[in-house]
């Protein structure tokens, strides 16, 4: 029996993406932390705003080449897009080790940005494909940890930068990246079998791309996703460029405390909000068929006082009280997003489509970190952080209104 077969198979590819979660975020992500052992080195990075660019850089291109990255996956072989992606940006991640001035870090940013746009509509849509209704949000929530148990591994950069040096740091990480790279030669399969996948190719079977994004745009539902996707995105970001530095400038704190004690806090209540609002969502949705969506606004509902603590707390309890509200809520938002654009679309477009809401979910957030690093050079940041808690409640409410599915699956 061919591996790809065997029933325990769909949670072999879940362990196998998880680690390439990890990476991905774990190699973006410590960048937000190392900005003090770096500037010694190239100056530029002295203002925040000129750091928010470099943040927000990646944001922008990963933003474009999401919609273009989901219409890959949908076309190709998500396997080798995968294993591209992760070798691409693991060698960026090393070389950003070797860059001397602000503008080669800016350039390599960018360069990840495009090669990490890759990974998460092919990942997400190839999991989805492998796990029916009944375990699609835990499948989908448990790949989610491995975002975040490297988004927490990332804050670690200042910790291990200040120890030995920015450049061992992004060179080691790098190197970890292009080993894993071979384990998923060996090990990670498609879903559709060779035969399907050629047949596909020849027959060239499609709608072409512009008629098929015009006949989205006429659904409402569509619109609808787009702006539940988007606008939590804001405080999302938020959360990973800026919260080391809200929790260094509200608790007086060195940023080698405040990267790990932020982003752990927030991967860990993260990892229970994505196992918890999976389990609930895959539960509900066999009674009722918007259980998927009551989850994922139980989850946006949390985030909103959170917001509110982190913004204006100004000690201990009150900023990591909200910090760990805002990973359960964010959690159990995050697990369903892929699940419920399941009931409204096809598994031959879903990579497309959530390609096309992963570019305005960035886009929000190269927004929010722009917004945020000149924030933070005026002294506001913790009012804008609060204020984001009014977007969220908004779109909370069309959320409960608009999303109205009608299937457990969209079937093809």
């Amino acid at each position: 029996m061919k591996l790809e077969n065997k029933k325990i198979y769909p949670w072999i590819v879940v362990a196998l993406l998880w680690f390439v979660a990890l990476l991905n975020y774990m190699d973006r992500q410590m960048l937000s932390t190392m900005r003090d052992s770096m500037m010694i080195d190239i100056t530029e990075l002295e203002s925040a705003t000129n750091f928010g660019r470099l943040m927000a850089v990646f944001l922008w291109i990963y933003g474009l080449m999401s919609p273009v990255a989901g219409i890959i996956a949908d076309k190709l072989n998500r396997k080798w897009l995968i294993v591209g992606s992760l070798f691409v940006w693991s060698t960026v991640t090393l070389l950003m080790g070797y860059s001397t001035d602000y503008n080669q870090l800016y350039i390599l940013r960018a360069l990840m940005g495009i090669s990490e746009a890759l990974y998460i509509p092919a990942g997400l849509s190839l999991i989805a494909d492998f796990h029916s209704d009944k375990s699609r949000s835990l499948a989908i929530g448990i790949h989610m940890t491995g975002l975040y148990t490297g988004q927490a591994i990332g804050g670690f950069g200042a910790t291990i930068a200040k120890a030995h040096s920015w450049e061992l740091t992004f060179h080691w990480f790098g190197i970890i990246g292009i080993a894993y790279s071979i384990i998923l030669i060996l090990f990670l399969r498609e879903k559709r079998n060779k035969r399907e996948f050629e047949e596909k190719i020849e027959k060239k079977e499609k709608i072409p791309v512009l008629k098929g994004l015009a006949l989205l745009a006429t659904n409402i539902w569509f619109w609808a996703i787009l702006l539940y996707f988007a606008t939590p995105s804001l405080p999302g970001w938020a959360t990973k460029n800026w919260l080391p530095t809200l929790f260094s400038t509200n608790l007086s704190i060195d940023m080698a405390q405040a990267g790990p004690m932020s982003t752990i806090t927030i991967a860990i209540s993260s990892f229970i909000g994505v196992i918890l609002g999976g389990i609930l969502s895959d539960k509900w949705i066999q009674k009722n068929v918007k259980g998927r969506i009551y989850t994922g606004a139980i989850g946006l509902g949390l985030t909103i006082p959170s917001l509110l603590l982190l913004g204006f707390g100004s000690n201990f309890t009150t900023i990591i009280g909200g910090a760990l509200c805002f990973g359960l809520g964010y959690g159990m938002f995050d697990a369903n997003n892929m699940p419920i654009l399941c009931q409204f679309v096809s598994s031959k477009y879903r990579a497309t489509v959530y390609g096309l809401m992963n570019m305005t979910g960035v886009f929000a957030g190269a927004f929010i970190t722009n917004l945020l690093g000149r924030s933070t050079d005026s002294g506001t940041l913790g009012t804008d952080f609060a204020m984001m808690s009014i977007l969220v409640f908004v779109v909370l409410c069309i959320q409960l209104l608009c999303l109205r599915p009608k299937v457990k699956n969209m079937e093809d």
